[in-house]
């Protein structure tokens, strides 16, 4: 999972809002540079990945889950392995805070944009549909405590948590998305046109996608050929489809092997996998 939505990050940051890529490059051969964001290396995550470490490695640990304890794990994920990628006030916020209660008396958790719903995924693999719900939405009231933002981040939790469980096939998901995560929004009806910065649209964008494709490949190409927030909609929907068993689970190899690899890269991802995977099939 962690492996899968990582590549999907990287490969999409290099076609974040940059239309004019898409047509040309969008061919899964390689990742390719941005034409305005310099600083990102092409084949290096961002912050959606960044952000989902620090959810997995808080479900890792035996901390209780309290909006302290969240935001903690967001600053010292930051800290250790600072990266561009996020938006720019917030990358801002993260150099300047220390702490985590430093960053919960300092943070406007006013957002309805894609941030609490692109870090959600993991959430999902927990059994107890109610656990699911409840720790979400703590974590993203942290960030994004408006009713569009806690519902975008519910509806990519319990994506995840669709296919992890086999509730259901790929089709039927967007239907029982609507019956779970109520909002403004209907899940089941497919997003049409660019991807703008609001969560709601990520998402639906990511449930589209899911519900079209069948390989992994095939999910990663369709989102990016959305255009805007692509590296968002990309993680999210390879984060679910990698625990489907309708996909075909299967990436290029050029993309894996070319995914960064240092401290907190390819092996690292690798490692969390599995041990996220373990703790949630022995509780």
């Amino acid at each position: 999972m962690l492996l899968e939505l990582a590549v999907a990050d990287a490969y999409g940051a290099g076609f974040e809002y940059a239309n004019e890529m898409v047509a040309k490059y969008n061919d899964l051969s390689r990742y390719v540079k941005h034409p305005r964001h310099k600083e990102i290396i092409p084949g290096y995550y961002t912050d959606d990945t960044q952000m989902t470490l620090a959810i997995v490695e808080l479900m890792l640990s035996d901390d209780d889950w309290t909006p302290l304890n969240i935001a903690t794990r967001f600053v010292d994920c930051f800290h250790r392995d600072p990266r561009t990628g996020y938006a720019m006030r917030f990358y801002q916020f993260l150099c300047d805070t220390q702490t985590g209660q430093q960053f919960l008396d300092t943070i406007k958790p006013q957002s309805d944009k894609s941030g609490a719903a692109m870090r959600a995924m993991p959430i999902g693999l927990y059994a107890d549909i109610a656990e699911v719900i409840e720790k979400t939405t703590i974590q993203a009231k942290v960030t994004h405590d408006t009713p569009d933002g806690i519902a975008s981040a519910l509806a990519s939790a319990l994506l995840t948590h669709y296919f992890y469980h086999q509730l259901g096939s790929k089709d039927d998901v967007g239907k029982w998305l609507d019956e779970h995560v109520k909002s403004q929004h209907r899940w089941s009806e497919p997003y049409v046109g660019k991807v703008g910065s609001k969560g709601w649209m990520s998402v639906s964008a990511a449930i589209t996608a899911v519900r079209r494709n069948d390989s992994l490949s095939g999910l990663l190409k369709d989102c990016v050929d959305f255009k805007g927030d692509v590296d968002t909609v990309a993680t999210i929907a390879l984060a679910a489809a990698s625990h489907s068993v309708e996909y075909k689970q299967e990436l290029p190899e050029v993309l894996i092997q070319t995914l960064e690899n240092g401290t907190y890269g390819r092996d690292y991802l690798e490692r969390l996998d599995k041990q996220l995977l373990a703790k949630i099939q022995n509780q």
